[in-house]
């Protein structure tokens, strides 16, 4: 059978109906994976967050303008994505994010919003941000894909981490699919924002290969991108549209990387059989 397509609404009436739309604070993304990925009640959620993030290393270091981090279950890749969030603390707290995250369960061509004006986790309601979603959906390759939101874990899975260590904020949360580096670079660039703009970038690294094999792919893909190398793959990297654009567009804007962390489900799960890969990156202004 033939690929499902993702229904999609195009621009030219997305620019006219978000104003209207969010204008009431009504249709909101239900967490879709809660109870599977991460604790289901707010009190659980919450004091594991909290823990992964008192646990995480102390990293100090300039504020992030932004953060790449993995999106696994907390017990294979939430200690990584911690040593990430963890560096929020001590700076001023950013009161706008822009998320994304490649597309797991549809096919996808460009970018995709999600058809709500907000979206939960059990810790409670995060608003959209209107302006931001217009700027984004201002681009060609950007349209609206309730389909693409839906069940897609890659997005959802940052926003407790984010919840936890920003409390209130606005977001702009973006589904990446087939894209190129300049598109999504073109994109990343109308919703940039100033110092109160948080950019995260969610990605796994290489999926399902023996340990020893795991470390030399992955230590190689931190290298590619610590470099801004846009040369690798899907296989090296899940979300890799999206973190080879955000390549792109940081080295457009003067950031430097950071690597914080690299390990894989074998350090944190245990099972060193078929493993996958995560890191945790943060970019700041370079110092000149």
């Amino acid at each position: 059978m033939p690929a499902k397509r993702v229904a999609l609404t195009r621009v030219g009436p997305l620019l006219s109906l978000y104003p209207m739309v969010l204008q009431a604070h009504g249709k909101v993304r239900p967490a879709a994976v809660a109870g599977r990925f991460y604790p289901g009640d707010a009190a659980s959620l919450a004091a594991e967050v909290d823990g992964m993030l008192a646990a995480a290393m102390d990293a100090r270091g300039p504020r992030p303008k932004a953060l790449i981090v993995p999106h696994a279950g907390y017990v294979y890749s939430g200690p990584i994505a911690a040593s990430a969030y963890r560096l929020l603390a001590g700076h001023p707290l950013p009161k706008r994010v822009v998320l994304l995250g490649p597309a797991h369960y549809v096919p996808l061509r460009g970018l995709a919003l999600p058809d709500a004006t907000a979206v939960a986790t059990p810790l409670g309601v995060i608003p959209l941000d209107v302006e931001g979603m217009r700027a984004a959906a201002s681009h060609p390759q950007v349209a609206v894909s309730a389909e693409a939101h839906a069940r897609e874990h890659s997005l959802e899975v940052q926003l407790p981490f984010l919840q936890r260590a920003l409390g209130d904020f606005e977001l702009v949360p973006l589904v990446v699919g087939h894209a190129s580096p300049a598109t999504v670079a073109e994109v990343l660039n109308r919703v940039w924002g100033d110092e109160d703009t948080l950019i995260v970038i969610s990605t796994d690294l290489s999926h399902y290969l023996s340990y020893a094999e795991a470390r030399a792919l992955d230590e190689q893909t931190a290298r590619q991108i610590l470099a801004g190398d846009v040369g690798f793959d899907g296989d090296q990297a899940c979300g890799a549209h999206g973190v080879r654009g955000f390549l792109v567009a940081a080295k457009q804007r003067g950031l430097a990387p950071r690597l914080l962390d690299l390990r894989n489900s074998g350090d944190t799960a245990g099972d060193r059989s078929r493993v996958v890969g995560y890191a945790s990156f943060a970019y700041a202004p370079e110092v000149v």
